[in-house]
């Protein structure tokens, strides 16, 4: 997995007042968590680009005023209206420790579903990892190449060395779905097909002629 530098300032002050200053000047307020204290400090927002706007997951080099670890970033939070980046939580990392991480799904292969009209939907962007830092991928391939319609690849269908998948094996990361105009023309097929055993229409008509002619002699024995 690639590696992103994030340089940082300890923060001299904490508190509303004070982050809302930092953000004014451009940078991002960020707790470092993981170690034997807490790290709050600071680091230009542009310096954030890389690691937030990717489809591939990154490590984190940080260097806090010359003390450097490796981290992950364990969660960013946003303005609800500007989705200006508000702050950034970090978790320091070991080599020998296994980790969580959210890691982006790709879909690749040509799903025969596709060739037929499907579309081919990602249910899941990401899929949440544990394993050892060294196994940690960018990204997580999802093979597509045996989709048909309404067929899906589940989390319980990967098979990687070393990872360890925590989302529920029965959720589907990609599907092939049928489009709204095939779906309707199967449901004005379907609607139209007689049920399997029942009397066609124009058998009802002997019956009810039957019925008519037994009328007349109810009423001769009446007389």
């Amino acid at each position: 997995m690639k590696t992103i530098e994030i340089i940082g300032y300890r923060r001299a002050n904490l508190g509303k007042n004070d982050a809302q200053k930092i953000r004014q000047e451009g940078n991002v307020p960020c707790v470092l968590y993981g170690g034997n204290e807490q790290v709050h400090f600071y680091a230009p927002v542009i310096l954030f680009r890389d690691l937030i706007y990717t489809n591939e997951a990154h490590f984190v080099h940080l260097n806090i005023e010359g003390e450097e670890c490796q981290a992950i970033m364990q969660e960013v939070q946003f303005h609800p209206v500007s989705e200006i980046i508000l702050h950034v939580d970090f978790l320091r990392i070991s080599e020998e420790r296994k980790i969580k991480m959210d890691i982006p799904t790709r879909l690749v292969g040509q799903a025969p579903g596709v060739s037929k009209g499907g579309a081919l939907v990602r249910k899941r962007a990401s899929l949440k990892v544990y394993a050892l830092p060294k196994d940690m991928p960018d990204h997580i391939d999802v093979d597509c190449s045996a989709l048909d319609f309404h067929h899906s690849v589940k989390v319980g269908d990967l098979k990687f060395a070393g990872l360890e998948f925590l989302d529920p094996k029965q959720a589907s990361i990609a599907v092939v779905e049928v489009p709204r105009a095939a779906k309707l023309a199967e449901e004005t097929a379907a609607a139209a097909t007689p049920a399997a055993g029942a009397t066609p229409a124009a058998g009802a008509a002997p019956a009810a002629d039957a019925k008519k002619a037994e009328a007349p002699k109810k009423e001769e024995k009446k007389k």
